[in-house]
């Protein structure tokens, strides 16, 4: 009890005052959190939910009643992290070089350390921080213009300023279901028209998977299957490394060296964006954009779009890509998107 209360009480002195009351309102609902059976036991049991809260809003709740709400899933979140981390990694070096921090992206004005997930919303969120930033005037900004933005990365500061934004600002991090995640790199990288991934990426996996591939296909590196994307994936000695948009996030973000603040997820990011952002003191009336301007006519990639995709993906390599997210899918409760994976 007395470890989820300072837990409370070192995010909320980086908040702005008036929502103090939000968070100790939702220290009371941490201290039922105590009295749960044993967070490891539920990741070996992989069951869905965060931990028996109800994230999604009862009708007629009350903002207050909401943000108390998302407090103790965010607390129970990060939770979970340290207790996966300490069985799986307790003997790791903890030592953060510059390279751990290669993909978290800095906002000075309100103090915010954002890892990058691709294919998790980070588009919309660093829209977000151009305009906290003031950088933008709105988050009406095309996609393009967002990625070659001059936001800086936390790896290209002197340590010691590395170290003092990790102890002081407030550090996030969104993640998405895995396979859900790698489907959407895959139709948005390969099933588009795209002058760099597929020739960086399409020729050499073409190259090493297809027999009797075309000339068209070996000089432009266009057609890329799904399952020769999952060859690629899956194998020990691929053509060409690996790429951020498919690299898991314990991988991208190291949330077993870096103690996160929040812990959004794709599949609730519009609640809990307006919790973060009123949490950070931001403007009122900025708000997550939601409109997509890459491929906009394509359907987003859900559950049920990616499920037709594995259809074409045998049962055992199925299991072998589950392994390879496996932490993720661990560290952030997502349950396992089939039910024979073990």
């Amino acid at each position: 009890m007395r470890e989820s209360l300072r837990v409370v009480r070192r995010m909320a002195a980086k908040l702005p005052c008036f929502f103090w009351f939000v968070l100790l309102f939702g220290a009371g609902g941490l201290v039922l959190f105590i009295h749960l059976e044993d967070l490891s036991e539920m990741v070996q049991r992989q069951e869905p939910g965060e931990y028996c809260v109800n994230l999604r809003s009862p009708p007629r709740q009350s903002k207050e009643e909401t943000w108390r709400r998302i407090a103790v899933v965010q607390e129970a979140r990060r939770r979970l992290v340290k207790q996966v981390c300490a069985k799986f990694k307790s003997s790791m070096d903890r030592t953060i070089m510059q390279h751990h921090v290669s993909r978290i992206y800095v906002e000075d004005n309100y103090k915010i350390l954002f890892c990058e997930v691709p294919k998790a919303g980070c588009t919309n969120w660093k829209r977000i921080l151009l305009v906290l930033d003031g950088l933008a005037s709105s988050t009406q900004i095309h996609h393009e213009k967002v990625h070659n933005s001059v936001l800086r990365t936390l790896n290209t500061f002197q340590q010691k300023d590395i170290t003092k934004r990790l102890q002081t600002y407030t550090k996030m991090l969104v993640v998405r279901e895995p396979l859900q995640r790698l489907v959407s790199a895959y139709r948005d990288k390969f099933e588009n028209p795209n002058v760099y991934y597929h020739p960086r990426f399409g020729i050499p996996i073409i190259s090493k998977y297809r027999a009797n591939a075309s000339k068209e296909a070996l000089m432009t590196g266009h057609g890329v299957t799904f399952q020769e994307f999952i060859q690629y994936l899956l194998d020990v000695y691929r053509p060409v490394g690996m790429d951020i948009h498919w690299e898991s996030v314990n991988q991208l973000c190291h949330p077993c060296l870096l103690d996160y603040d929040f812990i959004g997820k794709f599949e609730n990011i519009e609640e809990e964006a307006d919790f973060l952002l009123r949490m950070m003191g931001a403007p009122g009336n900025l708000t997550l954009p939601t409109f997509k301007d890459k491929n906009p006519d394509d359907e987003r990639t859900s559950m049920h779009v990616t499920h037709q995709y594995f259809a074409q993906i045998n049962a055992s390599d199925i299991q072998r890509v589950y392994d390879y997210y496996y932490m993720d899918y661990l560290m952030f409760n997502f349950s396992k998107p089939y039910k024979d994976l073990y």
